[in-house]
């Protein structure tokens, strides 16, 4: 028996059946490759589903986690370490908001993010503000898998499983500024808002909407939260996807790609929000701590040093470029759309996009579907044109030799035809 069947029994017989992996043990990784038992290379334009933003053994990391694990790898909150304030102020000088509470996850920090704009509506109505404690959430958003975080997300297959969920959620539908006003009143504490979602299928919102979103909530008191874990830490081009707007937001949460694989993520807040916290509300034992920390502050200077931003803008655009010159050839490509390297493809048929994300792996190159028709490209910062080139080929004969299988195309262009501006 090979170790990967081997691990694969010993996983259906330990653990919980909460994933459909693929079968394929990886021993290692360099660069944009990972590397599986038997020494083939995939090119991971994934990223570990966003988090791994300078790639695989990036020495800049290595040299971080080997300097800190020699030092201090945790202490806990009851104590001070040299990097929590230094990353800190990395993170607010970067989005423009004031304080800063570190957690583990990207769920937990939208969990908090929820906490505390339900104490901001507590601390104004005790100052007699008339607010209420009500979320607003987009339909196809997503959020996380804790029981706030999946209450705010929007399709049912992740809600209803564990219904009843936390109440006091309305969705809002995407991009529908009339909706919108219609359903903020005094009721809300909070509109809660991915700036481009991403499990949503890489859809931006619009000026406009985002726009609307910051007036009303600025016109009662509640707070603006936008959800950066995926699309924040550089990946769009700018340190968050909200800044593309100019529109600032009382509270966003950064996480998958903050510490470079490390589990680590962040809320950050104004000064205005943070006046509802005290000590002993909240709180965490493993976040912000002296490894974490480190690597993500690591990871955050060499962005910098590195022009990883226009790096990320640059090999983006012409990833979108390519890929809409490819769809001129393949009727399939329904909308091409995103923002550095945060990218979304649209196909006219969900099992085509299945397939294509399967011939992909034979190919050995790692990509995703999301929103059951959307294939999504969230590489490393690393990327270099050349790789968009393999995925291009690789992209053209599959679609290539499948499309005639499908038949969704003709039906969904007859009826509304290409949105790739």
């Amino acid at each position: 028996m090979s170790k990967f069947d081997q691990i694969r029994a010993a996983e259906s017989k330990l653990l919980l059946s909460t994933y459909d992996r693929n079968p394929i043990l990886f021993v290692g990784g360099e660069g944009m490759y990972l590397i599986d038992e038997d020494g083939h290379h995939y090119l991971d334009l994934l990223s570990g589903i966003g988090v791994n933003a300078l790639g695989y053994a990036h020495p800049v990391i290595e040299r971080a986690i080997i300097n800190q694990s020699r030092a201090l790898i945790h202490t806990s909150n009851l104590f001070y370490h040299e990097g929590q304030a230094e990353l800190a102020l990395r993170l607010t000088e970067r989005t423009g908001l004031d304080r800063v509470f570190f957690a583990n996850t990207g769920t937990e920090t939208w969990e908090g993010a929820m906490k505390l704009a339900r104490a901001h509506a507590g601390l104004l109505r005790s100052e007699g503000r008339q607010i209420g404690t009500k979320f607003l959430a987009l339909e196809q958003s997503f959020h996380g898998r804790t029981f706030g975080s999946v209450s705010t997300t929007h399709k049912a297959k992740y809600r209803e499983p564990f219904g009843p969920v936390v109440p006091g959620v309305d969705f809002v539908r995407f991009n529908d500024i009339e909706d919108l006003r219609a359903k903020f009143s005094n009721d809300v504490c909070a509109i809660l808002v991915e700036a481009i979602q991403g499990e949503g299928g890489v859809r931006p919102l619009t000026q406009e909407f985002l726009a609307e979103a910051r007036a009303l909530a600025t016109s009662t008191g509640a707070l603006l939260a936008v959800d950066e874990i995926q699309a924040g830490m550089g990946r769009t081009g700018k340190w968050c996807s909200y800044q593309h707007y100019g529109i600032q937001p009382d509270v966003t949460t950064l996480a998958k790609p903050l510490a470079g694989g490390i589990p680590l993520g962040a809320i950050l807040c104004t000064e205005e929000a943070a006046r509802a916290i005290h000590a002993g509300m909240h709180g965490t034992t493993f976040g912000g701590g002296p490894l974490a920390c480190a690597v993500a502050i690591a990871v955050i200077d060499h962005i910098d040093q590195d022009n990883l931003l226009l790096h990320a803008t640059d090999v983006g655009e012409y990833f979108v470029t390519q890929l809409r010159s490819l769809a001129t050839k393949h009727e399939t490509i329904e909308d091409v759309r995103g923002k550095g390297l945060m990218i979304g493809v649209e196909l006219d048929s969900a099992d085509l996009a299945k397939l294509t994300v399967a011939e992909m792996l034979k190919r050995h190159i790692i990509i995703n579907c999301t929103s059951d028709t959307v294939l999504r490209f969230l590489p490393p910062y690393i990327i270099e044109r050349t790789h968009v080139d393999t995925a291009i080929a690789a992209l053209d004969e599959i679609f290539t030799q499948h499309t005639a299988a499908f038949s969704g195309a003709q039906t969904t262009h007859a009826a509304g035809g290409k949105h790739l501006g």
